[in-house]
């Protein structure tokens, strides 16, 4: 696992800046402290920090071909290397090395663009091919690699890990992007290929960029996507039975390293899963890492504990303080743009435990998205039923007055939550899905940016991200095409965000076998009752795990990690509120409406309101703004 860099003159015969590579590659220290290098010729510049973990002794980067004119650095793991070597040589590729870097220079020789298709792991790659005097981006099926990239104003190409690299070339424009903040205020990041800046983009998963001197900003090309493309009838047991099969191996490919390796166990369904397939798989001991939290109501290291003792675990845990909120900086400036998930606080802890133990960690990330686990998806398919029910020229005048005019009780059971479902029950699936996944409505948005920012969005919305994804979906069935909207937005921009910096801050490498893009494929292909029965999410897949797993662990009701916002917000965190949402920072950038940040912070602490999502939205937008300014 790597942070990687790099510079290209697009405009060709310039000399690349040694000293600012340097600086680049530096920021991304923590993503590899076992050693780092870089590498210069003429119009290109590669950066490289490496965490060492397959082929420690040969595995250094940036690396090339036998005459070096193809030159690769890149972060991630190509899980199918051994195999990819030995077609390679059977080809007459020569290796000189035992690491699955040098499978991606070969391949490109062998395939160009198309290396990719036989790739199977998690990567962002840059590659200069000096021949055909192009460089080559790509990134991994579903995101769990990040890629940043830019082209300046006085042509110089430039590429990271993370954004904070970008940040350090002098051309980089810096002028935040109006649509950008939209999407944060609704989504909590900004999704891909947008970042905060109008002057850089991420690659979005599954695409590739091939940028050539002397030309414009190379368009990205989509190489894969999620099918959705149902199989031939199988019966449920059929079906169980496979989806272990499939995970099992999708766990045993990633077992391969040469240093300490474990697993996340919180407790829930899929790290519970992932440590079951580990354990029948690994001769020894799996060692797993828990935290425990000291406020009883966020506490799930008891269920960690039950499934460690069952599988005779080495199993590590540590007891973190609930009142965690000094991370909120630190969050900040590990993040590089505005990011609003407050579960990053215990993911930065966990990976924090995990790093005293091991090197890598496997995680049960993304069966949320695959396996239809979140309760909205049970809400948003309740809400179909009603609108499939209801023609639409009664439905919506009828629900939309209903949620003007019902009060908002966000203390109730949500079953009391009227409002919410009414103003969803109005709109059309991919309005109320969004409707229901964001942070502040359309009309807080509304209330929250001044007139003259408003202006300056000239009508966008963020909903046109989703409305994006869904023009291009492979699939019209609601429950998938909600679960396809999950995997192009809050699966890369939030889950697998948080979890790439929260791990690589403490230089630990996190891999992610229910993300195992022929896993994810196949379950794809799975009808949507198997996923969502009823009421019950992952229904397949925990029916698949009752061999492996006690009942309570796969049917209890779904926790994940959470911390305390309302009560911070009303108690130890009241003056920082106050301070950050009412003070300078947010004031002089001229996008908010004071009156309403005023009304927002009053309603919260008086206990009207429960403000705490939207505040700490607002809190991390503000630390952002101040860590640019300090920059």
């Amino acid at each position: 696992m790597c942070g990687i860099t790099g510079i290209l003159d697009a405009r060709g015969g310039r000399a690349v800046d040694e000293a600012l590579l340097r600086r680049m590659n530096d920021t991304q220290h923590h993503r590899g402290p076992d050693e780092g290098d870089i590498y210069i010729e003429p119009g290109v510049g590669f950066g490289h920090r490496r965490l060492s973990v397959i082929d420690i002794a040969q595995g250094q980067q940036p690396l090339g071909n036998e005459d070096g004119s193809v030159m690769v650095c890149y972060n991630g793991e190509i899980y199918n290397y051994r195999e990819l070597t030995a077609e390679l040589k059977a080809l007459g590729h020569t290796f000189k090395t035992r690491s699955d870097t040098e499978v991606i220079v070969h391949a490109w020789e062998e395939w160009g663009e198309d290396c990719v298709h036989h790739f199977r792991g998690m990567f962002a790659i840059g590659l200069w091919d000096r021949n055909k005097q192009v460089m080559f981006l790509a990134r991994d099926r579903l995101g769990v690699k990040p890629l940043y990239y830019a082209m300046t104003p006085d042509g110089w190409f430039a590429f990271s890990s993370e954004l904070k690299a970008l940040r350090m070339h002098p051309s980089l424009p810096r002028a935040i992007d109006p649509r950008a903040v939209e999407d944060y205020f609704a989504y909590g990041y900004v999704p891909e290929p947008k970042t905060i800046y109008l002057g850089a983009l991420k690659l979005s998963p599954g695409f590739r960029l091939t940028q050539k001197v002397g030309a414009p900003l190379a368009q990205p090309e989509q190489f894969w996507d999620v099918p959705f493309k149902l199989h031939e009838k199988m019966t449920e047991s059929d079906a169980q039975g496979e989806l272990v099969e499939r995970l099992r191996e999708a766990v045993k490919i990633r077992l391969v390293a040469e240093v300490p390796l474990g697993a996340f166990l919180s407790g829930g369904v899929d790290s519970s899963a992932v440590v079951a397939m580990m354990a029948g798989l690994d001769e020894g001991a799996v060692h797993t890492c828990s935290i425990a939290f000291q406020d009883k109501a966020f506490d799930e290291s008891e269920y960690a504990l039950r499934v460690a003792q069952q599988y005779k675990t080495d199993h590590f845990v540590e007891t973190v303080d609930t009142d965690d909120y000094g991370l909120l900086d630190t969050l900040a400036g590990l993040y590089d743009e505005p990011y609003a998930d407050s579960s990053a606080i215990p993911t930065y802890r966990v990976c924090q435990l995990a790093r005293k133990r091991v090197t890598v960690a496997l995680s049960g990330d993304g069966g949320d998205e695959n396996l239809a686990g979140y309760r909205r998806y049970r809400y948003a398919m309740a809400e179909q039923s009603v609108r499939g029910r209801i023609p639409d020229f009664l439905r919506k005048p009828v629900f939309g007055t209903l949620g003007r005019v019902y009060p908002k009780a966000d203390w109730a059971p949500r079953v009391f939550r009227a409002k919410t479902t009414f103003e969803a029950l109005s709109r059309d699936l991919v309005e109320g899905y969004f409707h229901g996944v964001s942070i502040m409505s359309d009309a807080m948005r509304a209330r929250l940016f001044s007139d003259q920012f408003r202006a300056g969005l000239q009508g966008y919305s963020a909903i046109e991200v989703m409305r994006g994804h869904v023009a291009n979906s492979p699939t019209d069935d609601p429950l998938s095409m909600i679960q396809y909207l999950d995997m192009k937005t809050y699966l890369p921009g939030d889950i697998l965000t948080k979890v790439d910096r929260a791990s690589m801050a403490h230089a630990l490498e996190v891999r992610v076998p229910l993300l195992d893009h022929k896993l994810v494929e196949w379950i794809s292909g799975l009808p949507p009752e198997m996923k969502l029965k009823g009421s019950e999410g992952k229904y397949i897949f925990k029916k698949a795990m009752e061999k492996y797993l006690p009942h309570d662990i796969l049917y209890r009701k779904k926790q994940g990690f959470a911390v305390p916002l309302a009560s911070w917000f009303r108690g130890p965190l009241r003056a920082r509120v106050q301070q950050a949402l009412l003070g300078p920072t947010l004031a002089d950038t001229g996008m908010f409406n004071q009156a309403f940040l005023r009304e927002i912070v009053e309603q919260h602490l008086s206990g009207r309101r429960d403000y705490s999502a939207p505040i700490w939205t607002l809190l991390m937008f503000e630390a952002f703004l101040k860590k640019e300014m300090q920059a």
